[in-house]
């Protein structure tokens, strides 16, 4: 039997409206660390999105690297598989691959292209049982940007998306490629990338294929894989088949994930027999809604964190992070304000505040975005509005592939 740790979206360097992540991220971490030791792991897969950012601070590095030589020295024959993320950069990240290689961890970047094939030998890691002897593969696959695809413009005369015929022709060529050193043992996939029909975070997930195309179908992925490992979306979730899931995040990234069940998902293979357990982690922080149900006026935002009841000498990086849903009634433009006023006598985290839609006119714009934040809009649409408001047309594929570029350079 194989026991493969699926994990993803890190995010590691993350700020929550400027608060630091790395307490959460410390303690997560330290529970990782057990699991693998507990759970007896063959091997560990990080499914993409390692860090935030693709320009990560030296901190968030060390703490990475940190963490990576914790897990191999609490568990020395564990395998560790790392797959680039759109949040990472896949250069960045393969850097000290050979050095890494030689704690037994594979890291993944770029799909490359040799003569018009792909390097296929790159992708395939071993992954050995507990006797030491091979007894499955991993095929580890990055996010697929427009370089790792086949050629879009030979795909153009296919049904439907030429983006989801590349991303299907890039996984079954690497499958064909290895069929033969996988020597018919049970494998398992890896992808960062939206597969339709997943719950999506809002404000958290980058829409992320090239081309303007947001998902891909489950299908994309040859059904002689074992187990996908994906991920990009932070809530843990099958998608399609019960053998196709996002581990979701360790942590909740936004507001929005509040209810979410963060972990990770341990796989066992058994010859053609699988089983995927979530895992949760106990969050390090609490997380909470004030109200906890419905809606508050400004005037009541006071006495809901009293009772909290909340250590006065609470450490900062201890202190709750909290979501305030207010009614509109009788609310004055300056309440953002007034809510931070609030929040500095107690020992709390104020990361994101709603206001009550305002009844039947959900259709009139301008009246239902009037108390949303620039910084809580996702730049896409920003960039659809702006388009369509210049030039009259909504923007298509070839406007947001180049949106989608230029993002991703800034």
């Amino acid at each position: 039997m194989i026991r493969i740790l699926h994990t993803a979206d890190w995010h590691i360097g993350q700020t929550l409206r400027g608060f630091s992540r790395e307490h959460e991220h410390r303690k997560v971490f330290e529970r990782l660390e057990e699991i693998v030791v507990e759970r007896d792991v063959d091997a560990l897969v990080i499914a993409g999105d390692v860090f935030d950012s693709q320009n990560p601070s030296g901190e968030a590095q060390q703490l990475f690297y940190n963490t990576l030589v914790r897990l191999s020295r609490a568990h020395p024959r564990m395998a560790m598989v790392i797959a680039a993320g759109n949040h990472d950069t896949a250069g960045r990240l393969e850097a000290p691959r050979p050095l890494l290689e030689a704690f037994n961890i594979r890291v993944v970047g770029n799909v490359r292209r040799r003569e018009g094939r792909v390097e296929a030998a790159r992708h395939l890691v071993p992954i050995a049982d507990a006797s030491g002897a091979v007894a499955a593969h991993m095929v580890a696959v990055s996010y697929p940007t427009a370089a790792c695809l086949p050629n879009l413009t030979r795909l153009d005369g296919e049904a439907g998306s030429p983006v989801i015929a590349g991303v299907r022709s890039l996984y079954a060529e690497l499958v064909d490629t290895l069929r033969g050193p996988m020597d018919g043992l049970p494998f398992v996939l890896t992808g960062h990338l939206h597969v339709a029909g997943g719950i999506e975070s809002e404000g958290a997930e980058r829409r992320i294929l090239v081309g303007g195309q947001h998902a891909v179908p489950h299908d994309v992925f040859p059904a002689e894989a074992s187990y996908v490992a994906l991920g990009h979306l932070h809530k843990a979730q099958a998608i399609g088949r019960d053998t196709v899931r996002y581990s979701g995040s360790l942590i909740p990234l936004s507001a929005t994930e509040m209810p979410y069940a963060h972990g990770v998902t341990l796989v066992s293979l058994d010859g053609a027999r699988v089983v995927s357990e979530h895992i949760s982690i106990d969050r390090p922080v609490p997380f909470v809604r004030l109200p906890e149900a419905g809606d508050m006026r400004l005037s009541e935002f006071g006495d809901h964190l009293t009772a909290m009841d909340l250590s006065s000498d609470l450490p900062f990086h201890e202190r709750p992070f909290v979501q305030v849903r207010l009614a509109r009634e009788g609310l004055s433009p300056g309440f953002r304000e007034e809510i931070d006023r609030i929040a500095e006598s107690f020992p709390v985290r104020i990361v994101d505040t709603r206001v009550a839609a305002i009844a039947g006119v959900l259709n009139d714009a301008a009246l239902a975005d009037s108390m949303i934040r620039l910084a809580e809009r996702d730049p896409e649409d920003l960039f659809k509005l702006a388009f369509e408001r210049t030039f009259g047309v909504a923007p298509d594929a070839t406007h947001l592939d180049v949106f989608h570029r230029a993002r991703a350079e800034a």
